[in-house]
C-alpha cells in the first residue's frame, strides 16, 4: 500500500501545528518590518538634520560656490583669522569649518583646503564640497586660458550609447543590473530555502531516530516513502510559511507607512542631496524609464517557469542529501563532517553567479556551471534573464532531474540502514558500505 500521501500529510500538519513554527511564522515579519522601520526612521532623522557649515576663503575664488540647501546653510567668515574662525564655529556649535588657504595661483589652491569639525564629517558632505570646488576651479582655469563660460557650457557633452540586438530589440546599460537583480533574487531565495528547510528535514529525521519512533514507523512504511514524505511535507510547510511572510510583510509595510508615518523607502534610498542632483540633471528620470524598459525586455514567462522547475529540482536534490545525513547520525553535532560537501557547491554557485554571470553570462565558466546539477539551480536562474537558449535550459533541467533521481537512490540506501543505526559515529567508508546492503 502506498503510504506516501499519509506521510506527507502527517509531516505537513506536524510542522505547521508546531508552536515554534507558528510563532516564527508570524513573529519573523514583525521583526523584519520593525528593523526596516527603525533603519528608515534613523535615515529620515539623518536626512532631516540641519547643518551649518562656515566658510573661510582667503583666496576669494570660491566665495559664491556654496549655495544654501534645505538642510545645509553656508556662512562666510571672511576677515577672521583661522584661530578666531575655529573658536567661533565651536561656540556656535556649527557642523564644521571649510578653510581655503590663500594661494598664488589656482594650482596651489587644491593642496590648501581643509575641513575642521568636532566629529568625523559625513562622506556625502565632503564629496559635495569637493564637487563644487572642483567645478569652480576647472571653470576658472579655462577662463584664464581665454575660454568663456558660454563656451564651457556649450562644450559639455553627454554620451549614452544606444544598445540594440541584431533582431532589433532595444536595451540599455541598466538592463544588466535589472537582469542580475532578478537572477540574484531567484538564486538567493533558493539558497536560503535549501539552508533553512533542508536543516529542518535533517533535524526531523534525527529527532525521530533518537526517540526510537522511527522503529515503529518503519515496520509498516518503506524507507524511501518515509524519506520522500518528509521532504515533500516539509517543503509544503516551508512554502506555506513563505507565503504568509510575503502577505503579512506586505500588509505590515503598508500599515507602518500609513499609521506611523515612516517612509520605509528611506531605509535603502540614497542621500537626499544626491537624489536632488540626479532629478535636476534628468538622470533619475532617464534611469526610471530605462528600468521599466529593462523589465519589459525580460523573458518573464520563461523566468517564472524556469524558476519553479529549477527551484523544485534544486531543493529536492539537496533535501534528499540532508535527509540522508540526518539518518546517518545520532545528533546535530555529528552532522558537521557531512555538511561541508553539501554547502560547498551551493556557496560556489552563488560566487560564480555574482562574479561571473554579470560579466559574461554566456562564457565558458558560466555555461559549464549552469549544467552541473549541484550548481545549475542557482547559476542557470541567474543566466536566464540574459537570454539562454531553451535547449540549454532543457538539458540542464534533465541533468538536474537525473541527478535528483540518483541522489534519492543514494540517500534511500543510507537512510534505510542509517535510521536503525545507533551509538556510533559513521565515517565516509562506512557510508560507502551501506550502499551495498
Amino acid at each position: 500500500m502506498n503510504h506516501l500521501p499519509l506521510i506527507i500529510k502527517r509531516e505537513y500538519l506536524t510542522k505547521v501545528k508546531n508552536k515554534s513554527f507558528i510563532i516564527m511564522t508570524f513573529l519573523s515579519p514583525l521583526i523584519m518590518i520593525a528593523l526596516i522601520a527603525l533603519v528608515a526612521y534613523l535615515s529620515q532623522l539623518n536626512n532631516d538634520k540641519k547643518r551649518t557649515i562656515s566658510i573661510l576663503d582667503e583666496t576669494g575664488y570660491l566665495q559664491d560656490v556654496f549655495q544654501n540647501t534645505e538642510n545645509t546653510t553656508y556662512t562666510s567668515l571672511n576677515g577672521l583669522s583661522l584661530k578666531d574662525a575655529i573658536e567661533l564655529v565651536k561656540e556656535k556649535e556649527d557642523y564644521g569649518l571649510l578653510y581655503i588657504t590663500s594661494a598664488q595661483d589656482l594650482d596651489d589652491v587644491t593642496n590648501n583646503i581643509k575641513f575642521y569639525s568636532e566629529d568625523t564629517p559625513s562622506l556625502t558632505i565632503i564629496s559635495g564640497l569637493e564637487r563644487r570646488i572642483e567645478k569652480r576651479l576647472r571653470e576658472m582655469k579655462l577662463q584664464k586660458d581665454g575660454v568663456t563660460l558660454e563656451q564651457i557650457e556649450a562644450s559639455k557633452t553627454s554620451i549614452d550609447i544606444a544598445q540594440e540586438s541584431f533582431e532589433g530589440e532595444k536595451s540599455s546599460k541598466i538592463d544588466n543590473v535589472v537582469k542580475l537583480a532578478f537572477g540574484g533574487i531567484a538564486g538567493y531565495l533558493l539558497f536560503m530555502f535549501i539552508i533553512i528547510y533542508g536543516n529542518m528535514i535533517m533535524r526531523s529525521v534525527i529527532e525521530e531516530k533518537t526517540s526510537r519512533i522511527i522503529e515503529v514507523i518503519i515496520s509498516s512504511v518503506k524507507p524511501i516513502q518515509l524519506m520522500m514524505g518528509k521532504i515533500i511535507g516539509t517543503s509544503l510547510a516551508g512554502v506555506t510559511q513563505f507565503a504568509i511572510w510575503v502577505v503579512l510583510g506586505g500588509v505590515l509595510m503598508v500599515v507602518v507607512s500609513a499609521i506611523i508615518g515612516i517612509d520605509l523607502s528611506q531605509a535603502s534610498a540614497p542621500q537626499q542631496e544626491i537624489m536632488n542632483q540626479a532629478m535636476e540633471s534628468g538622470g533619475l528620470q532617464n534611469a526610471i524609464e530605462d528600468g521599466f524598459t529593462a523589465i519589459r525586455n525580460l523573458p518573464l514567462i520563461n523566468l517564472v517557469i524556469a524558476f519553479m522547475l529549477f527551484f523544485i529540482g534544486g531543493y529536492l536534490l539537496y533535501s534528499s542529501l540532508y535527509a540522508a545525513i540526518g539518518a546517518a547520525v545520532d545528533n546535530e553535532t555529528d552532522t558537521q563532517q557531512f555538511m561541508l560537501p553539501i554547502l560547498m557547491p551551493l556557496i560556489l554557485a552563488v560566487y560564480v553567479g555574482v562574479f561571473t554571470v554579470i560579466e559574461d553570462p554566456h562564457g565558458t565558466v558560466s555555461t559549464v556551471f549552469s549544467f552541473i546539477p549541484f550548481t545549475s539551480p542557482v547559476v542557470m536562474l541567474m543566466r536566464i534573464p540574459f537570454g539562454v537558449p531553451l535547449w540549454q535550459q532543457g538539458l540542464s533541467l534533465i541533468l538536474l532531474i537525473g541527478t535528483f533521481i540518483f541522489a534519492v537512490w543514494f540517500a534511500a540506501k543510507i537512510y534505510r540502514v542509517g535510521i536503525l543505526m545507533y551509538g556510533k559515529k559513521p565515517t565516509y567508508k562506512e557510508l560507502f558500505k551501506w550502499l551495498k546492503y
